[in-house]
């Protein structure tokens, strides 16, 4: 496809509205609501999100990854803490996160700081995973340069006669949690003649504040 019919792509938005009358005072009950319906709608991973972040001096990437959970405090997910995203968010606390339910016509932006999650917390969400991903974990030197698969798979077939006997391995010391604390979060309802919703919450002062955006 070249560049000509790229721009001659439209769609017209028109399933549903938002209104700051509508939505919850609270973010998180937004999100948790407007999560619900992705689940309930059959979506293809409704939990993967795009996580964006930045080097000490602002140089940007992002890829995918699944949440694993959501509270009060923020939105939860697991990584190796030497990838490349692990090795940014060292350097530089700040990230963002996207949501794109595009079947349901909605984005979700979440902008603020991240932390690691507790190595409890870690050990239990891990060692509740199947065990080839535990193993998964354990073999791969994430984001690092190999020679070749035959890497992965003979550092598979040791991990798997090592622990033969046992369903669990022990926690990695470079893999675990880490908590993304939001500060802005906005929700994204495409509407027709390009005309979206866009409810923007705000964290000031440890309150959230509600505005809407132009689209």
């Amino acid at each position: 496809m070249d560049h000509h019919n790229l721009a001659d792509i439209r769609r017209s938005y028109a399933l549903e509205s938002l209104s700051k009358n509508d939505v919850s005072p609270d973010p998180i009950a937004q999100f948790g609501h407007w999560f619900r319906e992705a689940l309930n709608s059959d979506l293809p991973e409704p939990n993967a999100m795009t996580l964006a972040t930045a080097t000490r001096d602002g140089k940007p990437s992002a890829r995918t990854v699944l949440l694993k959970g959501f509270d009060d405090q923020g939105f939860v997910f697991y990584t190796n803490y030497e990838s490349r995203k692990g090795r940014e968010l060292a350097e530089n606390p700040n990230v963002a996160l996207l949501f794109a339910w595009l079947e349901l016509e909605r984005q979700i932006r979440i902008e603020g700081t991240v932390e690691k999650v507790s190595r409890e917390a870690s050990l239990h969400y891990f060692q509740s995973r199947p065990k080839g991903s535990q193993i998964g974990a354990w073999a791969s030197p994430q984001s690092r340069v190999i020679e070749s698969r035959e890497v992965l798979e003979k550092n598979v077939d040791a991990l798997l006669n090592e622990h033969a006997q046992s369903d669990v391995l022990p926690l990695p010391p470079f893999w675990g949690g880490y908590l993304v604390r939001p500060l802005v979060i906005e929700f994204w309802q495409g509407r027709e003649s390009r005309l979206h919703d866009r409810i923007c919450y705000t964290k000031t002062s440890g309150a959230w504040q509600i505005t809407r955006l132009a689209p």
